[in-house]
């Protein structure tokens, strides 16, 4: 496929170069030619100093055959501009990052979609979801519900006195299997169990489960359910709004912002049950007097990652359960593991999980990116005479770089076993790293 990226920020970079490992013909343009000078290695990405907004520069860097153009830059009114220049040039479907929430209600997004604007997002948002998320399973490093919450993704760290601990996969109950440990991370190495991996205290496990089951995977991890009833955010940010707006009305929240004129702004925005605080979400005497020990969250939303990881430290010393810290910048997300940061928010990689998307055949239908590694999780649908469906699993002698976590046949969702022989129609929820994403087109095609 070929791609065409406007905007060489951290998103739009880190999505040319995931995408460029699937072999798609990539151009990534951007106006400043700095921004478009980062190691190449062995990717291959053209690149283009222009303006996505000039008619020149879009023919010059290929729009008419692109089957996707995508706007990431930071301003939103350039993304839209050129994703309708694009459309009219010829582009097959084109994609904008924005700012204006009210650009995604259902009479608006039609509007664009007459533009020529196939699809928006707005990462905010979608950083917001994944916050209210990790508050309301605060044992949990990853919830995800995938197949319309069907099947669940649960990331978890492995408590000392867990029961699977120094448990061999192997030995775990084959009959009547209610999880699938799908991955093990363990001393910063995310890899796919085999049948004599081991559990130890503090890997965090991934499972797949049913809902019906979600308690069960609680338990043998050895974690313990909190009630969430207060919460603090440090960072009166576009995304600390949403949370607050997305969050249920019962949990109390007091937004922390050091700029007075901010902390104005989003306090006349918010919801009624939270109070915004002006004052450093570092200070320790403030915390105290804010009533820190009786709170079970907090997350720390600022645009420095340092400042995040600290603030997330110093709740923990207070006895706060979960943290939660936004971290744009890569390089400090293993940092902030090893620090048992409990969920981290990456915009960048948040957005780059949903474009990828559009490049996926239709019965891909949904993928997610791990935060902590270079993994996916997939949703995908099994294609008549495809390899996927020839032999049982334990058969097919699948590559070590993924597996298979659940499927659902018939409307009912069911774990996957050894001797689970996957049918036509069969919807599929696959685990792999990056390096198997483009096997999975050749299994289920």
């Amino acid at each position: 496929m070929k791609i065409v990226i406007a905007g060489a920020g951290e998103t739009g970079t880190h999505l040319a170069k995931m995408l460029s490992k699937e072999r798609h013909d990539i151009v990534l343009m951007d106006v400043s030619e700095e921004r478009l000078r980062f190691p190449a290695s062995a990717q291959e990405i053209l690149t283009l100093t222009g303006q996505p907004t000039s008619f020149c520069d879009l023919k010059q860097a290929g729009v008419a055959k692109a089957d996707l153009f995508v706007g990431v830059t930071n301003e939103e009114s350039a993304n839209i501009t050129a994703c309708m220049l694009a459309s009219r040039l010829g582009a097959h479907k084109t994609l904008a990052r924005i700012n204006n929430y009210e650009y995604l209600q259902p009479g608006n997004r039609e509007l664009f979609e007459g533009m020529g604007i196939t699809s928006m997002i707005y990462p905010e948002k979608l950083a917001a979801e994944e916050i209210v998320t990790a508050i309301n399973r605060p044992w949990t490093r990853q919830y995800w519900e995938l197949m319309d919450g069907a099947i669940v993704l649960i990331g978890v760290r492995i408590a000392p006195n867990a029961p699977l601990v120094n448990t061999r996969v192997v030995d775990l109950p084959s009959e009547n299997k209610r999880y699938h440990i799908v991955a093990i991370k363990h001393r910063n190495e995310l890899y796919i169990p085999s049948r004599d991996s081991r559990i130890e205290a503090g890997d965090i496990l991934f499972f797949t489960t049913t809902k019906e089951h979600v308690k069960e995977v609680q338990q043998h991890a050895g974690k313990v359910d909190t009630e969430v009833k207060k919460v603090f955010i440090m960072g009166a940010s576009r995304i600390a709004l949403r949370t607050c707006q997305l969050l249920p009305g019962h949990i109390r929240v007091k937004l922390i912002e050091k700029d007075k004129e901010k902390s104005h702004r989003i306090a006349e925005a918010a919801p009624g049950n939270v109070l915004t605080i002006h004052g450093d979400g570092r200070d320790m005497d403030l915390l105290q007097q804010e009533g820190i020990k009786d709170a079970q969250a907090f997350v720390a939303l600022t645009e420095n990652e340092s400042t995040n990881i600290l603030a997330c430290l110093t709740a923990k010393r207070f006895g706060v359960t979960k943290t939660i810290s936004e971290i744009e910048n890569l390089d400090y997300i293993p940092l902030a593991e090893t620090m048992d940061i409990g969920a981290v928010i990456n915009k960048k990689l948040i957005a780059a999980g949903h474009i990828y998307q559009f490049l996926l055949d239709g019965d891909m239908a949904n993928v997610k990116i791990l935060t902590f590694a270079n993994a996916n999780v997939a949703e995908l649908t099994a294609r008549a005479d495809s390899k996927i469906t020839r032999k049982p699993v334990k058969d097919l002698h699948l590559c070590a770089d993924l597996t298979l976590g659940g499927l659902i046949r018939n409307g009912q969702a069911r774990i996957v076993k050894g001797d689970t022989h996957i049918q036509e129609g069969d919807h599929v929820i696959v685990f792999c790293m990056d390096t198997a994403m483009r096997k999975l087109e050749d299994l289920f095609n």
